[in-house]
């Protein structure tokens, strides 16, 4: 009720700065719990997904449960290398009878489907990533805007009334050192989770680079 009270007090400058910390603060950690679970999720499933993907004593028996790991990026990418790698046996097997052997024609063409789904994932990984960088990058200065229009209110009260009481100053003091923290409240988990959620996404990355390589070294040893 006092918050309530002292926002109600303030002028409209103050306010609409507050209301826009706000929203940038909402929108900050509304980010910041669905990456959390979303990424959580990802690398859980993905580490699933690769002991089955190991495991497995064909690419057909992974490719019939695929769909069971589709919030796995490293399902999305076999998906696609298995696609093309299907594709291409069909193609040669067409080509030369229905005795023809299992191989492709071209590795590089498997490789730039996986490499195109590592660039989808990535992008989904990353999505509204931004959001937490900009709150975190905006939300001081915006902060510190409202602090210089409080001090800015101080000294008009000290100019118009001609006193330096605690009563003349103590609104505008008070506008610029809520403006300010409200900016750091909005800003701080931002910058905290956007450098851990980026660092968990890097992690996938690397993941996701790994399967590629070993993808590959898999159709290069069986399919050539």
């Amino acid at each position: 009720m006092e918050i309530l009270r002292f926002f109600a007090q303030t002028g409209w400058t103050a306010k609409v700065i507050l209301i826009i910390l706000v929203i940038f603060s909402l929108g900050s950690w509304s980010v910041i719990l669905a990456k959390w679970r979303e990424l959580a999720k990802a690398r859980r499933v993905s580490t699933r997904f690769l002991k089955e993907f190991r495991s497995a004593a064909r690419l057909n028996d992974v490719a019939k449960v695929v769909k069971k790991y589709r919030d796995s990026p490293l399902a999305s990418m076999f998906h696609a290398g298995y696609t093309e790698l299907e594709t291409q046996i069909k193609f040669a097997r067409r080509a030369a009878g229905s005795d023809g052997a299992y191989r492709i024609r071209s590795l590089a063409n498997v490789s730039r489907s996986l490499e195109r789904a590592v660039g989808s994932e990535r992008e989904r990984l990353q999505r509204a990533l931004p959001i937490l960088a900009t709150t975190a990058s905006a939300t001081p200065f915006i902060g510190l805007f409202g602090t210089v229009w409080g001090i800015m209110n101080t000294f008009r009260a000290i100019g118009i009334t001609g006193s330096t009481s605690l009563l003349t100053v103590a609104p505008g003091i008070a506008e610029a050192l809520v403006n300010t923290a409200a900016g750091l409240l909005a800003a701080i988990p931002a910058v905290v989770a956007y450098n851990h959620l980026l660092a968990r996404t890097r992690k996938l990355d690397r993941m996701m680079d790994d399967f590629m390589l070993e993808f590959l070294n898999l159709v290069e040893r069986n399919f050539t």
